[in-house]
């Protein structure tokens, strides 16, 4: 048995049901009590090749406000949002520190930046820090020329909750720029610890100093 939670042998479920759980902020004893389950279950579904049956994946689901689909990965290359909306939904306005505190501390999020062709909107790495989103690109890209010319970006983040049709979205608006001073590129270089997903090559560190934030988010009575 895996006892060093070696991401290698774990299955997907078991990288889904873990991501999530660190997502809820769950420890594996919550979720077993969650789930009528044991954390030694719950610690195996996680590491190891394990096929569970449907009625524990519904369990497991429910005590992971999730869906059955979502755990077993059937939704991975669906656009979300594809469900009607939910029962009396409420939109509300978010506070500023509202829309920083849902950003964490880096996750990945969609910057809106004037290209050679126009407008582009692409996925990015972010990493908050100072009161500003960094991230890692290509010098020769739409973001790094932008950043070079002192250009004006939008940078949006969301979160969909499909099985109870909820969730909210923040807006970040300010110009981005490359670092030009030495001193202050190699420290912020060293401070940057988030990667872009999409590979190496990518070491022209961008930061956008919002003047603009604002947020939302749709409420559905009842929902959990």
């Amino acid at each position: 048995m895996n006892t060093t939670g070696d991401r290698r042998h774990r299955s997907d479920l078991g990288r889904r049901v873990a991501t999530r759980r660190g997502q809820l902020g769950l420890s594996r004893e919550e979720v077993a009590e969650r789930s009528g389950s044991s954390p030694g279950y719950i610690t195996h579904v996680e590491e190891q090749l394990s096929t569970p049956g449907i009625e524990f994946l519904v369990r497991l689901a429910h005590a992971l406000d999730t869906t059955v689909q979502e755990l077993t990965g059937l939704t991975a290359d669906l656009a979300p949002g594809g469900a009607p909306p939910g029962n009396r939904p409420e939109l509300v306005e978010l506070r500023e520190t509202e829309c920083w505190a849902l950003l964490d501390e880096r996750g990945v999020g969609r910057i809106c930046v004037e290209g050679a062709d126009g407008l582009a909107v692409f996925p990015v790495n972010y990493q908050v820090l100072d009161g500003s989103l960094l991230f890692s690109t290509a010098a020769g890209s739409a973001l790094g020329r932008a950043a070079a010319a002192g250009a004006e970006a939008a940078f949006e983040e969301d979160r969909l909750d499909e099985a109870f049709r909820r969730g909210w979205s923040v807006l970040f608006v300010g110009p981005v720029h490359t670092l030009t001073d030495p001193a202050e590129a190699m420290g912020m270089s060293r401070a940057v610890t988030v990667r872009p997903w999409s590979g190496d090559g990518r070491d022209t560190v961008v930061r956008l100093a919002p003047r603009r934030v604002t947020g939302r988010r749709i409420l559905v009575p009842g929902a959990p």
